[in-house]
């Protein structure tokens, strides 16, 4: 279809920079002003109680969405500034920032939505008037009033249409380098992975093989690894790219190397040297797959309560123990087996980490390995590694594997990797809502009712305008936190904001693709009805969102007494 003449922005240029800046202000000045009231709420004695906050959960999950929000706020307004003083900040950009800006704003007055029926108002937070005003600032009107208007709205999704079939509707602030890298994982998306996905997942197969050396000859599983080691040395905003662009593909291969990038992060910051020169070679070049083994059928994020038994035996640990959400577990090479040492131990101290070889296995054999069993769980969604439930009677590692060479030391080890993985978290679900963003404008064009293309009716385009404005946001966010893992510091503060909005973004963004399709979506044979199953899991895996929620919580409001 031609797209139509479409309206200016209302806003543009250095005179919504300054105002972007201003709302993300205002958004931070609530935070810190509502901080130590929340704080007081769920305290004793100057110090967080556990079971008042238990019991508050939904003020201290909702100030951990506020608190998100702010941030993501923030990286926006900075993306913006960065690209106005480039001369780079063009209408597109303008008006994605003006329509997210406009939106989050009403949402930050009137509640966000921490989930489909939970919202969190400000005056669950707080009902001091002092501390309410921020939200009242100039900017923040200004741009709930004038940025969501239907002008804006229809010149964005006509922006969004016209950009159709590129890498992205947006300018990402990305360097030369990386531009290059997203624009090639892109390209192999698009060729080797997108035409496929569909079928592989209807058939719940395995990804090829030749496609897992191919990305292994990429360089996808060293990304992050040391060049000593055998890797890039790319960083984690390199890491981002790539499984973000992968993820547009198929979330399955977009997160092919998630288990080696947590493998890998074990080794290099708990490992010792010979395990280092052993194991990172193998993993970088993809010539073993790794698996990660954590989860425990009744303990999920309280790995404190891990029961799974390794007890030494000559120069073996002989593991009992159960496990279960084991992705790519069959086709692994190689588990990071989390288990308790110390059977004296009733909480984190106890746990140590195994870099424990395993036979790979196959669909009908997925465990030939003495001592261990187990078999496959059906999923909706998220496919393609396929899950297990892994049972341990008498298997055996070599005391040498211990990781680091010290017991006890398996939690610390093991919470080095979230940041990592939250980080890689949120890249997959936008590259999941950008391809769901792909998916439902290619139907809304081609799709004809009563005479024209679906794409021309509002509510159609304001959907489609609305994801790529939120996409936008949290990439923003994303890279913010990974810039910080990359600069060596700490984040699993920003990690967690990223992946809590990005999941929730996901999902959004997939469940409007598919009501763009109407009956169709809901028809196997259409992609929107995978990315919707797809999109389901990423509030789930590495910290659920009401965990994420709390752990960002937490953080902020220790500091607050």
């Amino acid at each position: 279809m031609a797209i139509e003449p479409f309206d200016a922005p209302v806003l543009g240029g250095a005179e919504l920079v300054a105002l972007l800046r201003g709302a993300a202000g205002a958004a931070q000045a609530f935070m810190v002003a509502v901080r130590p009231a929340v704080a007081a709420r769920i305290s004793i004695d100057g110090r967080i109680d556990r079971r008042r906050a238990d019991e508050e959960q939904h003020l201290v999950h909702g100030f951990g969405w506020y608190a998100a929000y702010a941030e993501l706020l923030n990286q926006v307004a900075g993306w913006a500034e960065r690209l106005s003083a480039d001369g780079r900040f063009g209408e597109t950009e303008a008006l994605l920032s003006q329509l997210l800006f406009g939106e989050y704003a009403r949402q930050l007055t009137g509640g966000i939505p921490m989930n489909q029926g939970e919202i969190v108002r400000p005056e669950d937070l707080t009902a001091d008037p002092v501390t309410l005003r921020h939200l009242e600032a100039p900017a923040l009107g200004r741009l709930a009033r004038e940025g969501t208007t239907r002008s804006v709205k229809s010149a964005a999704a006509a922006r969004i249409a016209l950009a159709s079939g590129n890498a992205t509707v947006e300018i990402t602030g990305l360097d030369d380098t990386l531009e290059m890298v997203r624009e090639q994982f892109y390209l192999f998306a698009r060729e080797k992975v997108a035409p496929h996905a569909q079928q592989w997942h209807l058939d719940n197969a395995l990804i090829p093989l030749p496609l897992v050396e191919e990305l292994g000859e990429m360089g996808v599983f060293g990304l992050t690894i040391d060049e000593d080691y055998g890797g890039h040395g790319m960083g984690k905003t390199a890491m981002c790219v790539v499984s973000e662009e992968l993820s547009r593909g198929w979330i399955g291969v977009g997160s092919l190397a998630t288990r080696s990038e947590i493998a890998g992060e074990l080794i290099l910051s708990g490992g010792t040297e010979a395990q280092k020169r052993h194991w990172l070679p193998l993993i970088a070049s993809a010539r073993i797959l790794p698996t990660a083994v954590f989860t425990e059928p009744d303990t999920g994020s309280d790995l404190g309560a891990l029961r799974t038994r390794a007890a030494i035996a000559g120069d073996h640990y002989v593991v009992s123990g159960a496990k279960t959400w084991i992705t790519h577990a069959a086709r692994a090479d190689m588990m990071t087996l989390l288990v308790r040492t110390d059977p004296a131990a009733t909480d984190h101290r106890g746990l140590s980490m195994l870099l424990a070889p395993k036979p790979r296995g196959t669909v009908e054999d997925p465990f030939p390995a003495k001592g261990m069993s187990g078999g496959e769980i059906g999923v909706i969604g998220y496919r393609g590694m396929k899950e297990y439930e892994i049972g341990f009677d008498g298997f055996r590692v070599d005391r040498a594997n211990l990781l680091g060479g010290v017991e006890g030391q398996g939690f610390k080890q093991l919470m080095a990797t979230f940041e990592s993985a939250r980080i890689q978290t949120a890249a997959r679900a936008v590259g999941v809502a950008q391809a769901a963003l792909d998916t439902g404008l290619g139907y809304a064009l081609a799709r004809r009712q009563f005479g024209r293309p679906i794409f021309e009716f509002p509510r159609v385009a304001n959907k489609l305008a609305m994801m790529a404005a939120e996409i936008m946001g949290v990439r923003q966010l994303t890279y913010f936190a990974a810039r910080r893992k990359d600069e060596g510091k700490r984040c699993d503060l920003e990690a967690g904001m990223a992946k809590l909005i990005a999941a929730r973004v996901a999902w959004a963004a997939a469940d409007n693709a598919l009501q763009i399709h109407g009956g169709n979506g809901f028809a196997e044979e259409f992609v929107a009805s995978r990315l919707l199953a797809d999109a389901r899991i990423l509030n789930i895996f590495e910290g659920a969102g009401e965990i994420q929620a709390q752990v960002i919580a937490r953080r902020l409001l220790e500091d607050a007494n």
